[in-house]
Order: C-alpha cells, then sequence, then structure tokens
C-alpha cells in the first residue's frame, strides 16, 4: 500500500472484522472479454474467502484457477472540508488478491455455502436443506486470505492550516445501514413467525416488531 499507508491494516483481525460486518463483495476478473466486476454475497472462515453462483456464472467461471480481486468496504461517514479539495469519505475497506479455486468435493462445496448463508443470516439451518439438483446448479469458488489488506479512514477533515479559521463549515455526516423489520412474502401459506435469526437483524423486541406492523 503506497497511497495513505498510514491507514493501511495488515493485521488479521483487522481484516476480518471488515470482513464480519459486510454483507456484499466486489469481484474483480479478467475474462476473455475484458475485466468484470459484480457484486456477490460472501463467507469466510478466516483462511479462505468463499464465493457461488450459478454454474453458468461468467464471472466465476472465469475467475476459477485464476487471480482474482475481492473488495469489501464500508462507508462510515461523509467528510465534509472547508474547501471541497479536501473533501473525504469515513470508510473501512479489505482488499483479497488471490488465486480462485473451483470446489469440487461435496462435503467442502456444502460447506462454503453454508458459511455464504450464515454470514448474511444465519438461517441455512432453518429452511429447506439445499437439494442434490441445487448443489448441481452451484459453482463455488474458494479465495486464500494470505494475501490481504485492510484500510481504514475516520476522524475529522484534514484542512489547510490556513483555513482553519476561515468562515467555512466543516464537520462529518455519519452513515448507517440498518435492518427494518421482516415482512412475509404475499404467497406465504403458513401461520408462523419470522426465525428468530431474521426477526433479530432489526434489533426490535417482538412487541415492538408488533407496533412498528401495527403503526
Amino acid at each position: 500500500m503506497r497511497r495513505a499507508a498510514a491507514r493501511g491494516r495488515y493485521g488479521k483481525t483487522d481484516v476480518v472484522g471488515i470482513l464480519d460486518a459486510g454483507l456484499i463483495a466486489h469481484v474483480g476478473v479478467l475474462t476473455p472479454e475484458g475485466p468484470l466486476v459484480l457484486p456477490m454475497a460472501y463467507g469466510h472462515d478466516g483462511v479462505h474467502l468463499f464465493l457461488h453462483g450459478a454454474v453458468a456464472n461468467h464471472l466465476l467461471g472465469s475467475g476459477q484457477g485464476q487471480e482474482v480481486c475481492v473488495t469489501v468496504t464500508h462507508l462510515d461517514g461523509l467528510v465534509m472540508a472547508r474547501t471541497p479539495f479536501h473533501n473525504s469519505m469515513n470508510y473501512r475497506s479489505v482488499v483479497v488478491r488471490g488465486r480462485a479455486r473451483r470446489i469440487e468435493e461435496e462435503d467442502r462445496k456444502a460447506y462454503a455455502l453454508k458459511l455464504v448463508t450464515d454470514h448474511v443470516v444465519a438461517n441455512w439451518d432453518g429452511g429447506r436443506p439445499p437439494s442434490p439438483s441445487d448443489l448441481r446448479k452451484t459453482l463455488v469458488v474458494e479465495v486464500p486470505l494470505a494475501e490481504s489488506s485492510a484500510k481504514i479512514r475516520n476522524g475529522d477533515p484534514i484542512d489547510e492550516p490556513e483555513d482553519i479559521d476561515g468562515p467555512w463549515w466543516a464537520g462529518v455526516v455519519p452513515v448507517t445501514t440498518r435492518f427494518e423489520s421482516p415482512r412475509t412474502s404475499g404467497d406465504f401459506t403458513g401461520d408462523a413467525d419470522p426465525p428468530s435469526e431474521i426477526a433479530a437483524l432489526s434489533g426490535l423486541t417482538p412487541e415492538e416488531r408488533l407496533q412498528s406492523d401495527s403503526g
């Protein structure tokens, strides 16, 4: 890392912490038609990053056996400086580079898919188990986390010393993401409530969710 090297982090705790907090990775692959970047769900076990898609997925199909680049980014705030030249953002990001390997072993494929699913919300064990047909239609690749780094920016704007006493406003606009209460599918015919793992995403108690739904 050359630019703003002081913001770089190379420890496993920083890298894994940012991966744990994210939901979407952007995956870059050099395909025969040129470079391609797509957003994807992901999972990891601290050693490998796992990605999945349909067997016909062009990006993953092109990437297997090749070097790929995977990034995960959190936007935490807009940094508004006294001059637009020094506007910035507070963020946490991870870059992973490595050779993607297609997972053929059935046990490891199921292991990887469970990690991807449960990384988003831990409901792998709460729904219909994937069928052999489901698994045959799914391509899963793993990328080692050995070559990974984090970059973090936080804090106030960094302005020119001569601008500090000027009349221009400076500060940070925090950016947050939150989950709302789950909404039951319109074609759901059962009488079960959302699983606790899904309902808990909103951070509301059952009573608060009822009030929110009725209000």
